[in-house]
């Protein structure tokens, strides 16, 4: 029987300056969903008697309002889930809060409509008494525990397993299109596309291999893959978190009590020493109100990326290239005194140790 899958909504394409290079565009959207590190996302239940909302009766032509409420065994679930991603020592930590306005993410259990999550920072887009995750199955049936994971990873920045381009997945397209048609999923094309067919940026993926194992991928039964040949009986992830779910989370939030790079400061200059893929992250609280410029200076290829730290909630200010010469990256945002913010370097391509260096002035 196939599976109940996840269904991510479609979500418009982001809009970046004109002229940026493939690689710094690339750069630019591999971060762009993920949460400032240190970050405290704060999640709530939606059980008010308002919350719920109209959805179609499958096979009926008709629709019904629904709850988005689920008691406590299912609550319990998403907890144990969270429990388990910070469990981690991940960077980025979770805490359940009963007031909507203070929550980033806010959970319902709409049967009916399917289980889902917004990417990321995505959640920031949805409306104080909008979902940014649901649940449309009980959680507490055999294997399902998996369904939290995976939505929670989603809410980390996490991307379909199956959808990366470094899968080598051949699909047996009018097959899956057949099977997602029926029960339990019932879906039109568009979304089995979208969700299953589809192909992801390399820039937007989990990593630079194809994880069958990962929380992140989906099962599917015998004749759905025609290669790789090994999975043309299926997929069969465990339902755990994988060992490169822990080295995703961990690379993206690495523990707080990891050794940062100092502070930026004003006319301070910093020696960066980065692999290709690595970034690392800069704090500045700055000493007057006005526009700051930051740039990497050296031979290395790189995005410089500043977010503002305000009431918990990393906002993106700048992370455009201005243009510069060869190898040195540029950009500007106009920063206040007395609130703190968050200067991102991420290499695409590498250099030798202190041969470049990250400044603000």
């Amino acid at each position: 029987m196939t599976a109940r899958y996840c269904s991510l909504a479609q979500q418009p394409a982001p809009a970046f300056a004109p002229g940026l290079a493939a690689e710094r565009l690339g750069a630019l959207m591999s971060g762009r969903r993920m949460w400032v590190n240190g970050t405290v996302l704060h999640y709530c239940f939606l059980d008010g008697e308002a919350d719920g909302s109209v959805i179609p009766v499958p096979g009926s032509g008709g629709t019904r309002w629904v709850s988005w409420a689920g008691d406590k065994t299912q609550q319990d679930v998403v907890r144990e889930a969270f429990r388990a991603w910070r469990d981690l020592g991940i960077g980025v930590s979770f805490a359940e809060v009963d007031d909507r306005s203070e929550a980033e993410l806010r959970i319902g259990f709409q049967q009916g409509d399917g289980s889902w999550s917004a990417v990321g920072r995505d959640a920031l887009r949805a409306g104080l008494n909008e979902r940014t995750m649901n649940f449309g199955w009980d959680l507490t049936a055999p294997g399902e525990r998996a369904t939290a994971l995976h939505e929670i990873g989603h809410a980390l920045g996490m991307q379909h397993e199956h959808q990366s381009p470094f899968a080598g997945i051949h699909w047996d397209d009018e097959a899956v299109y057949a099977d997602l048609a029926g029960p339990p999923n019932f879906w039109s094309r568009d979304r089995t596309f979208f969700n299953i067919l589809r192909k992801l940026d390399p820039a937007e993926v989990n990593g630079s291999v194809w994880d069958p194992q990962s929380v992140m991928e989906y099962p599917f039964t015998a004749g759905l893959i025609l290669e790789p040949e090994q999975y043309r009986g299926g997929v069969h992830p465990a339902g755990a978190l994988s060992p490169l779910d822990k080295e995703f989370a961990l690379r993206w939030y690495p523990p707080l009590d990891t050794p940062r790079p100092p502070a930026l400061v004003p006319f301070r200059s910093v020696p960066l020493s980065l692999a290709a893929g690595e970034q690392a992250d800069f704090t500045v609280e700055p000493p007057e109100t006005r526009e700051y410029s930051f740039g990497t200076f050296g031979d290395g290829d790189s995005v410089v990326v500043v977010f503002e730290e305000r009431d918990g909630e990393p906002r993106f200010l700048a992370g455009r290239d201005d243009g510069g010469t060869p190898h040195n990256v540029t950009i500007r945002a106009r920063l206040v005194k007395g609130r703190r913010y968050v200067v991102r370097v991420r290499l695409y391509s590498g250099w030798g140790a202190g041969e470049t260096a990250v400044m603000c002035w």
